[in-house]
């Protein structure tokens, strides 16, 4: 093992450092990305640095990092980098987070402005220190963000697991999507998403919609955690009963030896066969690919939501 994972695992995530390594498989040809070298992303880099702010991109190792930024896309994760959870899928860092910067909403503004977005993603780490979950400093986000670009706004929110009113909250600031992950199927939360619990996250999308109708919802799933094709289908058609909009699909991809083990890799050839399912079972839009990921070509997603949407 290199001394960067050491390092990784004893900072990074202290609560896995106990876990048996789980080895890293030689991705398929399907995965595999070229390092970014494009001038621009450069340059998003040097102004996420400048204006202070954390991505999701980075964090999360997100594999897309260098296609996005070198066409000036970021998803922004607001509230630190530091997560109140533990899943055994995600790259965040783990522990006990600071205090919010009350600056922050008008950091991020700032930079939505400077690279001229037209639709921006806000995500977060989950906050279950704070007595809202951090849902007053996303509505803070978003109407920073209205005051300082006319970009259209997506919010990645945690499930706000035991917070009155959190919900509300996000959407009385007027998101104009609401995206909230299942990540996996319900079998598998305890091992995988062990903090969080699959029907209050399903809950949360569907209240977003009971209270703002006009709001896109969305969810997103990984594969290859062990889930069965019956299992995948059967939140597909929780997701539908819960007035979901977009759903999306993508390849779960290990970080480090510490994190869950990838059971396989699903072949493109499965993913376009989810696709059509889901399709079928009503959502507006769909993504299933092996590179999808939530934020990835939110840009032309959320017009060809609004153009479903619209046709229909």
């Amino acid at each position: 093992m290199s001394t960067r994972l050491v390092i990784d695992h004893r900072l990074r995530h202290p609560e896995k450092a106990h876990r048996p390594d789980n080895p890293i498989q030689r991705k398929p040809a399907w995965i595999r990305v070229k390092a970014p070298t494009h001038p621009v992303y450069h340059e998003t880099r040097a102004l996420m640095r400048a204006n202070g702010l954390v991505t999701v991109c980075e964090e999360a190792a997100c594999p897309n990092i260098g296609e996005c930024w070198s066409q000036r896309h970021a998803t922004m994760m607001i509230m630190g980098d530091t997560c109140t959870r533990a899943c055994a899928f995600c790259n965040v860092a783990t522990g006990q987070p600071g205090p919010l910067a009350a600056d922050e909403p008008a950091r991020v503004a700032d930079a939505v402005a400077k690279l001229g977005l037209a639709h921006v993603v806000i995500t977060s780490v989950d906050r279950d220190d704070l007595p809202d979950g951090g849902a007053d400093h996303f509505a803070a986000t978003i109407r920073a963000i209205r005051a300082a670009a006319p970009a259209t706004i997506e919010v990645l929110t945690p499930d706000f697991l035991r917070k009155q009113g959190a919900v509300e909250r996000v959407v009385d600031a007027r998101p104009d999507v609401y995206n909230h992950n299942l990540e996996t199927v319900p079998r598998l939360y305890p091992t995988i998403r062990p903090g969080a619990r699959y029907f209050a996250s399903l809950h949360l999308l569907h209240q977003a919609k009971q209270l703002d109708p006009s709001i896109f919802t969305k969810s997103g799933l990984m594969v290859g955690l062990g889930e069965s094709r019956i299992e995948v289908m059967q939140v597909m058609d929780d997701l539908r009963a819960a007035d979901v909009d977009f759903l999306t699909i993508g390849q779960y991809l290990q970080p480090t030896v510490k994190h869950a083990a990838v059971d396989r890799f699903v072949t493109p050839e499965e993913f376009a066969d989810y696709a059509a399912l889901a399709r079928g079972k009503g959502f507006l839009l769909v993504s299933a690919t092996p590179l999808t990921r939530s934020s990835y070509h939110a840009d032309a997603d959320f017009a060809a939501l609004r153009a479903a949407r619209e046709a229909r």
